[in-house]
């Protein structure tokens, strides 16, 4: 593993819209920065055996998962040339609708932000422990991985 401090990544509940534009308004400046690329996933009002998700409760062994993110994040910038890197997911209860994973990545050019977005994605959903129990309108759950 990297000697590279661990970021924080989780947050409790959903990823706020002001928190989204603050990160953004952070990086006006970073003048050396061309590029962003920013993924957001929301939960999703699923039909699952004709009940409807009201919302997800997303658990995790944090400090496994906080390394692993931290590799992944790394191992990124290894193979993308960026400026930054950014990843938050939600831990505890988000509603449908809400925002439950926020991933910002920035460089010089638009290509390399894209791909690093895309592959950071990709890497978070099969490597991550992180585990979602859907709720139902009628408060039944369902344990849901977040692959």
């Amino acid at each position: 593993m990297s000697d590279k401090k661990l970021k924080k990544v989780f947050i409790q509940g959903p990823i706020t819209p002001e928190k989204i534009a603050t990160s953004i308004a952070n990086h006006q400046s970073k003048t050396n920065i061309g590029a962003h690329s920013i993924f957001l996933g929301q939960v999703r009002a699923d039909e699952v055996n004709g009940k409807t998700v009201a919302a997800i409760e997303y658990s995790a062994y944090e400090e496994m998962a906080e390394k692993e993110f931290h590799e992944i994040r790394e191992n990124t910038f290894e193979k993308f040339n960026l400026t930054c890197a950014h990843i938050y997911h939600s831990i505890g209860k988000v509603n449908t609708g809400e925002i439950c994973l926020f991933i910002f990545t920035s460089s010089a050019h638009r290509k390399e932000a894209i791909k690093a977005c895309t592959y950071l994605i990709e890497e978070i959903k099969s490597k991550v422990p992180i585990f979602g129990k859907e709720l139902f309108e009628d408060e039944t759950y369902q344990w849901k991985t977040n692959r």
